[in-house]
């Protein structure tokens, strides 16, 4: 198993409480660069809207593959879950000054129930393309939620959420702030339960979301129509229809 990404430290830090700060730089200043203008790109393109509007953007800029599939990632991901590692998302998530929704308390397996055999060895890297801390609504989690299954999901004003429900009963006091430079990033398992305060700052809050997926997890073909998984390291051990690189 490769090791050179992280510490065995941190690899037992990370499956005891289900998240890893990393505030180191993955990637070098030149290719932080590269990616920030390819945001950038695409957030000029859907007029600055919501992150919605910024779903699995390597499905239309296939230039986003080469930081998706780069070794300074995988090396992250590969001590976590193994070396069979399959893309399974992309995500760029930016809220604006001032205007910027809140993200409510939720686990994201929880929108990806049925859509693959198994959620225990999902990752996701946010890698910070803006600075984010408190004050500009950066990501929070509660620790060790990852091992308490689904939780019971609430309505919540729409107008003020970037989703419409919420896990119930949540206690914030016990949340940890993920505060991030850019080009650092954080590392979260899928169950967790995390969610962001609303942007109420003068400072944009923008990241890239990269999530992945050990192989003997089976991506439900019916389930997942024009969504498209590439095998990222190793082999594949489910039967995936992964897309030839």
């Amino acid at each position: 198993m490769a090791t050179s990404g992280l510490t065995r430290a941190e690899v037992d830090y990370y499956h005891q409480n289900g998240y890893l700060l990393h505030n180191k730089q993955i990637f070098s200043p030149e290719k932080l660069a590269a990616l920030k203008e390819i945001f950038e790109e695409q957030w000029t393109l859907v007029g600055k809207k919501l992150n919605s509007e910024l779903d699995t953007p390597h499905f239309r800029d296939e230039r986003l593959l080469e930081f998706l599939l780069a070794d300074e990632v995988l090396d992250l991901i590969e001590p976590l879950i193994g070396p069979n590692i399959g893309l399974w998302s992309s995500h760029f998530i930016c809220k604006e000054p001032l205007v910027g929704k809140a993200t409510p308390w939720h686990e994201d397996s929880a929108y990806w129930n049925g859509r693959l055999t198994r959620f225990d060895k999902i990752v996701t890297i946010w890698l910070a393309i803006d600075h984010s801390w408190k004050e500009n609504g950066c990501m929070r989690v509660i620790p060790g939620t990852h091992r308490h299954g689904f939780s019971e999901y609430e309505r919540v004003n729409g107008e003020d959420h970037i989703f419409d429900s919420e896990i119930k009963d949540v206690d914030d006091t016990q949340a940890v702030y993920f505060e991030l430079k850019p080009g650092e990033c954080s590392l979260h398992d899928s169950r967790i339960i995390h969610g962001a305060a609303p942007n109420k700052s003068e400072y944009r809050r923008c990241g890239y979301t990269m999530r992945y997926f050990a192989t003997d997890a089976l991506v439900t073909k019916e389930r997942n129509k024009n969504h498209k998984v590439w095998l990222a390291r190793g082999k594949d051990l489910a039967g995936n229809e992964f897309v030839n690189v």
